[in-house]
């Protein structure tokens, strides 16, 4: 298997698990969304980014965005269609610092 490209991404997140408040603790199932994913679906549905726009700023190619966007919206759907937590963590990313002004 080919290894992957790192993907970059400028946004971490600061809170990293999202979960329901309706359902007990011992209950509830979760799905892992990893940074890389995190990051497209924050420029593509929040920045409102073409894919090929986040593709150029994430440094991957637009089809790599394309299975990324599509795991992730398939991940946070499951999540609130059936009652899940979503954590966020790892992926293939490096994250670029802000710039201090």
């Amino acid at each position: 298997m080919r290894p992957k490209k790192t993907r970059w991404v400028k946004c971490e997140p600061g809170e990293r698990c999202f979960r329901p408040q309706c359902k007990p603790l011992n209950k509830l199932e979760g799905v892992n969304l990893t940074i890389d994913e995190f990051e497209a679906i924050r420029l593509s549905d929040l920045e409102g980014l073409t894919q090929h726009e986040v593709a150029r700023k994430m440094k991957v190619h637009r089809s790599t965005i394309s299975r990324v966007l599509a795991s992730g919206h398939k991940k946070v759907a499951d999540a609130l269609v059936n009652i899940k937590a979503i954590k966020i963590e790892g992926g293939c990313c490096k994250i670029i610092m802000k710039e201090k002004r």
